[in-house]
């Protein structure tokens, strides 16, 4: 029960501390860095329960049993010992003969492991149970438990000589000490484990190296993937030509106001519908970069004028200012401005821009398209006086 005990405790902690890493990857989390680690920590979790399943069935000397899980138990360890290098090389990301050999080696211990414990019930080189039940380590045991110190000693050679390349940043060179530290800590723990196989040392060798591996470098490694995916989703609210808000940004903002009204709790809000003219003439007389340079003069208009209004580019030629606040308050003025400067443009050949306001009425409206509408109608009226003017 004491030996079962520590893989319990190990098995537990492994869940609480990597349970994020562990989730099923969706979307841009699907990185090979990412999936190799999971299916590490996977191979741990596997381990740690045939581990906890040993020291019950070996208490029960149940021969059957307990030498099927001590099958088990070595073939998830050279498991986890693949897995790990296969992470330890996608990692490092170098392209080099000397990982393309880590990789080939945890692969080539894997499959001698695994025909080691096909012919161990005919031959038993690996390990055998005397009539009493007693657990007889073979000589094969200790021949791949050494190499797998090797190879644990060689990753962490590796990646602690690498850490000392003064090209790379100081993340990159704690990332790899704690990588080359955490394979030092498995062949310390494997040597006791091998010389005291009563002794649960490989379960808490591996918890002890899975800590470092995630508090030094997962959590870093995610702080970094928040980041990226912090930054493509800003990217996406942006609108790349003008700088404005998107009209993915503007779709949310919709659904944001539209929950609002119907919770009762929407305060004063406004909608001016601004739609560029004559850009389609530009386009064709001008070209399209021509087009674009008409576009961002017209953005920066409207932007200068509703300077407290977030504002959106919804299609190619048509842009909306929510309008709320100081911006809200100043509605008439500032429409008034915006339309006497379209006026002049008109006059003088510039951009010329349609706009149409209105405003959000507590007792009428239901939805945000309702006040979008108006406005929306409002601007069309207002392009054919442009027109009629011109």
């Amino acid at each position: 029960m004491y030996y079962s005990s520590v893989g319990m405790i190990s098995l537990i902690i492994h869940a609480i501390i990597n349970f994020e890493a562990m989730r099923r990857l969706r979307g841009s989390n699907v990185t090979p860095v990412r999936l190799r680690y999971r299916a590490f920590l996977i191979s741990c979790m596997l381990y740690y329960v045939t581990d906890i399943v040993w020291g019950f069935t070996y208490e029960s000397r149940i021969r059957f049993w307990v030498f099927a899980d001590t099958t088990l138990y070595f073939l998830a360890i050279s498991l986890s010992l693949l897995l790990w290098m296969r992470f330890i090389v996608t990692y490092l990301n170098r392209k080099t003969l000397f990982n393309q050999l880590l990789k080939y080696m945890g692969g080539g211990i894997f499959l001698i492991q695994a025909l080691v414990l096909v012919i161990n019930p005919f031959v038993p080189v690996m390990f055998r149970f005397d009539n009493e039940g007693e657990y007889l380590p073979g000589k094969a045991r200790y021949i791949i438990l050494t190499v797998q110190i090797i190879l644990f000693i060689i990753i962490s050679l590796y990646t602690l000589v690498s850490a000392a390349d003064k090209k790379i940043t100081h993340k990159e060179r704690l990332h790899l000490m704690a990588t080359g530290l955490s394979g030092l800590i498995m062949s310390i723990f494997i040597i006791l484990q091998t010389f005291y196989p009563f002794m649960p040392f490989y379960a808490l060798g591996l918890l002890i190296a899975v800590c470092i591996i995630h508090t030094y470098v997962l959590m870093d490694q995610k702080f970094d993937w928040d980041m990226e995916l912090g930054l493509a989703r800003e990217m996406a609210y942006i609108d790349p030509l003008t700088g404005v808000k998107s009209r993915t940004a503007f779709i949310e903002k919709k659904t944001f106001v539209n929950r609002q009204i119907g919770d009762n709790v929407m305060e004063d809000f406004g909608i001016v519908v601004f739609d560029l003219n004559d850009l389609k003439k530009v386009n064709d007389t001008k070209g399209h970069d021509a087009g674009d340079k008409y576009i961002k003069e017209a953005s920066h208009l409207i932007c200068d004028t509703f300077k407290h209004s977030p504002i959106y580019r919804v299609g190619g030629d048509e842009f909306v200012a929510f309008l709320e606040g100081e911006d809200f308050n100043n509605r008439t003025e500032l429409m008034n401005s915006f339309n006497s400067m379209m006026e002049d443009n008109l006059r003088d050949d510039n951009v010329v821009i349609s706009a149409g306001i209105d405003i959000y009425i507590h007792d009428k409206d239901t939805v945000f398209d309702n006040v979008f509408g108006r406005a929306d109608t409002a601007m069309y009226e207002r392009k054919k006086q442009l027109k009629e003017s011109k």
